[in-house]
């Protein structure tokens, strides 16, 4: 009898454990299952804090475009520069100061928001950016001297190392397979329509001759921190989060308030539970940046990082952040230059909006791969056109920016969100999005000291040529692309964790067949 009593709970334990495996087998085929239409059809809440997260995207995209576009702003190079030969001019120190000072602040911040989200939470770390990014911009409004502007740029920056950081992270965590890609493409959706209203801005105070001309476009950024201050209270914390850190029946009404109450949340908290305890089976140093560059995951994480680097070296920040000013430069008139510069964003949002008919059809690898040569060949060309002496080559630049802007956002821009979203495991999720952002801060930082001596007419005076020098970058990183980037869509989490673990070279992963996921 005592025989049978100490070991009756097994099969009850065993039996638990089969409904638990049956259960994370059914919720994967239904996840298998889904399309985007029933997504949109029958989980409306998802998909609109799929959006809202996305949209953490504007604040930086704003700031990203409007470093390069205030200099298009007389009274702003007035005031914050010199008058040479009649024409006002911003030493290029200074305007090395103001753009990278954001960067450094990103970089910083976007550290110190991964080790806040994986303790308090990613809604109460979003709390800390609005209010860090609000300080920022006020002080950018209200500044007088250069010194005071800078300060204001690397507080706006800190909490904009939150928004970028915590976008593509919360939106990989709360998005089912289907919809994933979509979902962290739209964080790119974002930083194009910030880049957009940033040039309309620019566009409509431009022309005014007092401070507000530039002043005016620093304040509609606060619109942006009232959006996500207003509605995170509303917002679900990510089911991951909750999970990992045993909250078990808060887990269970994030899930239902995302899906909808007929889902089977308990299924899928067993799937996030199973994931999540064999990750910690299979390492000791949870959540911890040294980890993110041990075994695979420095493989995922140098993937997680490169596509950013990549975006950088085809150019991002001469062509889009310095566009209008750019298009000044090569004699065009100052009002088709503002005309131009909101027609390159324009076409960057159509272009971002394009990439989600695509990428659950051709796939991640295929479209950046492509993006790359294709970006690549628009700089060459425009570096080619710099040279041909003509009133029309001016303009056949101005329309290949056009069209860079469109292919970058429709290929490379949007993708690597999905494939950082992907390719980053779930345990390190939070460090390597801060990692990802640290690139994008560093990559900046540089680009931004370089550009100015290269383009301004007091310096380098450039111009179109730069084409070149981001050209035979881009030729580099295409390189490094075809080995490096791989194909995850259609997998579950756990299935790409298989296939890192598996050891799979990056470039096969798209035809890797997996056996008993």
């Amino acid at each position: 009898m005592a025989e049978q009593i100490k070991s009756s709970p097994e099969p009850e334990v065993a039996g638990i454990e089969d409904q638990k495996m049956t259960a994370m087998h059914v919720d994967h085929q239904l996840e298998h299952d889904l399309t985007v239409k029933s997504v949109f059809k029958h989980h409306p809440a998802l998909v609109w804090w799929c959006f809202f997260w996305a949209m953490a995207g504007v604040g930086w995209g704003f700031d990203a475009q409007i470093n390069g576009a205030v200099l298009s702003v007389a009274s702003f190079r007035r005031d914050y520069g010199y008058m040479l030969n009649g024409e006002a001019v911003l030493p290029a120190d200074w305007q090395v100061a103001f753009n990278t000072c954001s960067s450094i602040g990103q970089f910083f911040g976007g550290f110190l928001c991964s080790y806040v989200a994986d303790r308090i939470g990613r809604k109460n770390s979003m709390y800390i950016g609005v209010l860090i990014a609000t300080g920022g911009i006020l002080g950018e409004i209200f500044s007088r001297a250069n010194a005071a502007f800078v300060v204001s740029k690397l507080i706006l920056g800190f909490g904009l190392g939150f928004y970028l950081t915590l976008g593509p992270l919360c939106t990989s965590e709360i998005a089912p397979v289907v919809l994933r890609g979509m979902a962290t493409a739209g964080v790119n959706l974002g930083i194009a329509l910030g880049q957009l209203l940033s040039n309309a801005v620019i566009k409509a105070f431009g022309e005014r001759e007092d401070r507000w001309a530039y002043a005016g476009p620093f304040a509609t950024q606060l619109f942006f921190c009232l959006f996500l201050g207003t509605l995170l209270p509303f917002a679900p914390e990510t089911p991951w989060y909750l999970a990992r850190n045993g909250r078990r029946d808060e887990a269970m009404r994030s899930i239902r308030k995302l899906y909808g109450e007929k889902v089977d949340a308990e299924a899928k908290l067993i799937t996030l539970e199973t994931t999540i305890r064999e990750e910690i089976s299979s390492s000791s140093e949870q959540g911890s940046i040294v980890k993110c560059f041990k075994g695979t995951d420095r493989v995922r994480t140098m993937i997680s990082t490169g596509v950013f680097f990549c975006q950088h070296f085809v150019g991002i920040v001469f062509v889009l952040g310095y566009s209008t000013y750019f298009f000044q430069l090569a004699g065009l008139p100052t009002a088709r230059s503002f005309d131009l510069g909101v027609g390159v964003t324009a076409c960057g949002v159509v272009g971002n909006i394009c990439s989600w008919f695509v990428v659950n059809s051709f796939g991640r690898r295929k479209i950046f791969v492509s993006g790359m040569v294709i970006l690549t060949s628009l700089l060459l060309l425009i570096g080619i056109m710099d040279v041909v002496p003509t009133s029309a080559a001016q303009w056949v630049q101005a329309a290949l920016t056009v069209i860079w802007a469109f292919c970058y956002f429709a290929t490379i821009g949007a993708m690597a969100f999905a494939i950082l979203g992907e390719a980053s495991s779930t345990a390190l999720r939070a460090p390597t999005m801060a990692l990802a952002t640290a690139t994008q801060a560093v990559m900046g930082l540089v680009v931004n000291l370089v550009v100015p001596y290269m383009v301004n007419p007091d310096q380098g005076n450039l111009q179109g040529k730069v084409g070149f020098v981001f050209g035979g970058l881009g030729a580099l990183a295409t390189v490094w692309a075809w080995f490096y980037v791989p194909e995850l869509k259609g997998r579950t989490f756990d299935e790409i964790d298989t296939m890192f673990q598996a050891r799979v070279p990056p470039r096969k992963m798209g035809s890797y067949v997996l056996h008993g996921v």
